[in-house]
């Protein structure tokens, strides 16, 4: 059976592009043909495929509807959704580049086709009306200046063409147009100049999460501890906080499950004179030490491990799950995962980041701070996807599709990176930061950042509630 992918690649081998109902339509029939009548069937000077060019006649019948809220699980207990071992490949060659950011304007401009009608913003030229009547657009983000007047000009383009956006700073709704982040898809409304040469834009659509948004819950019980930054090796790794976690866990009958969202270990090498600050100075025996930690732990409990800047795979996301070879000693109830990975508990939905791309959107976005997670990750979820800017500090490796964009939406976004936790709910999404298991660095009093330390948090899978606790073993 094709996968999603798979049935994207083949329209977009077309010059097409095609919106997920289609790509579930076509799953939903197995019949891989279809895609070439759809195809065949496209109206002429079209570039996406919607609902609309489903073929109605016998012997294809109009696509299913599920009912919002009901959840069928391949596995009661746990799945991985996305990020299984082996999903993370290489660059092959440059078309990749291409495939890469096609793949992300056809997902996101899908998403908000709900909410917009957009047009090829080749045709905005073409057509006349376009200047005197209200047009919509989606497009991604090329380029962002300030004009002399402290107006935002955006250049926007599409599979079409491009076309530069004014956001005016005395419009209701500039904050947003502040916000902007190069390569991220956003939709405008407004109206077209006389000469056709630039777009006054009155609307600015993100890819969002819908406003009626309702998070499944689990039909049964269950909690799940999320974590992250365990940083083992380090000569800053709270071990005596670990072991009162260990031994507070090994008494939680109702948890079955723990998730730890990279940086599993502090690594080699990953800064300068960073071997001045560690007690175990070889990788293996890094992962050894953190594997005899979860040994010790219950082996009822699943536990879930996604890598993050400091394990031992490549920098550039999506990472690939940690190597077999690092994994000796670890008990058969760990789960390798890539970094990122969706994982469903009973149905619920969480999705798991490093969080690389804090670094970039911290300081692109006005009045971010390090110090608030959560509202990074606040910004993650408007725009649907986890690191939207190319080329900076967070290194991302292209491929076919792209594997940072958030879709579906999940229950819970669980990130770490940063040592600082957070914890927030937006449009029916928790999203968590649960800090670090490493004390204050020499670099982090550097640069002023204070960890917030030794922190798990719980998730009832029934009620979607997070509840902190803290192991540092301060008075609290």
């Amino acid at each position: 059976m094709l996968c999603d992918e798979e049935i994207v690649a083949r329209f977009l081998d077309a010059s097409f592009q095609v919106t997920q109902d289609v790509v579930d339509y076509i799953k939903e029939q197995g019949d891989p043909a279809l895609i070439d009548r759809i195809i065949a069937g496209a109206p002429p000077n079209s570039f996406v495929i919607d609902r609309s060019s489903i073929p109605s006649t016998p012997p294809v019948q109009t696509p299913k509807k599920l009912r919002d809220g009901i959840r069928f699980l391949a596995d009661p207990e746990i799945e991985v959704l996305q990020g299984k071992e082996n999903t993370a490949k290489g660059i092959r060659e440059f078309e990749e580049y291409v495939n890469y950011f096609k793949d992300r304007y056809t997902k996101l401009s899908a998403v908000m086709r709900g909410r917009i009608q957009p047009v090829p913003i080749e045709a905005l030229g073409r057509n006349g009306r376009y200047r005197e009547d209200e047009a919509s657009f989606t497009g991604m983000v090329a380029e962002i200046r300030n004009s002399a007047k402290g107006n935002k000009i955006v250049e926007l383009e599409d599979p079409t063409a491009t076309m530069r956006v004014l956001f005016n700073r005395s419009r209701d709704g500039f904050e947003e147009a502040e916000k902007l982040l190069p390569d991220e898809v956003i939709g405008v409304k407004g109206k077209l100049s006389n000469d056709g040469n630039i777009f006054f834009a009155d609307t600015l659509i993100r890819p969002d999460i819908p406003i009626n948004n309702a998070p499944f819950r689990s039909d049964r019980p269950g909690k799940a501890v999320l974590i992250s930054d365990v940083h083992v090796g380090s000569d800053t790794f709270l071990e005596d906080a670990w072991h009162r976690f260990a031994d507070w866990l090994s008494d939680q009958d109702d948890i079955g499950y723990l998730l730890v969202a990279g940086d599993i270990v502090d690594g080699i090498g990953i800064y300068p004179n960073q071997d001045k600050e560690l007690v175990i100075t070889n990788i293996y025996g890094q992962y050894r030490a953190f594997g005899e930690m979860l040994a010790a732990l219950p082996h009822r409990i699943k536990i879930v491990l996604s890598p993050g800047n400091h394990d031992v795979v490549r920098g550039a996301e999506p990472q690939p799950a940690i190597p077999p070879e690092f994994r000796e000693g670890y008990p058969p109830n760990c789960i390798w995962v890539e970094n990122p990975a969706m994982v469903s508990l009973q149905g619920v939905r969480v999705l798991m980041y490093h969080g690389r791309s804090y670094d970039d959107m911290i300081g692109m976005i006005p009045g971010a701070s390090y110090r608030h997670p959560e509202e990074i990750m606040e910004e993650m979820l408007k725009r649907r996807h986890l690191a939207p800017t190319y080329g900076m500090r967070t290194p991302i490796a292209p491929g076919r599709t792209d594997h940072l964009v958030i879709n579906p939406v999940p229950e819970v976004l669980h990130t770490g990176h940063v040592h600082i936790s957070g914890i927030k709910r937006y449009r029916g999404v928790l999203m968590v930061n649960a800090g670090t298991w490493q004390s204050q660095t020499a670099f982090q009093k550097q640069m002023n950042v204070v960890p917030t330390p030794a922190l798990a948090v719980v998730l009832d899978l029934q009620t979607l509630e997070p509840e902190v606790f803290d192991f540092s073993g301060t008075p609290s």
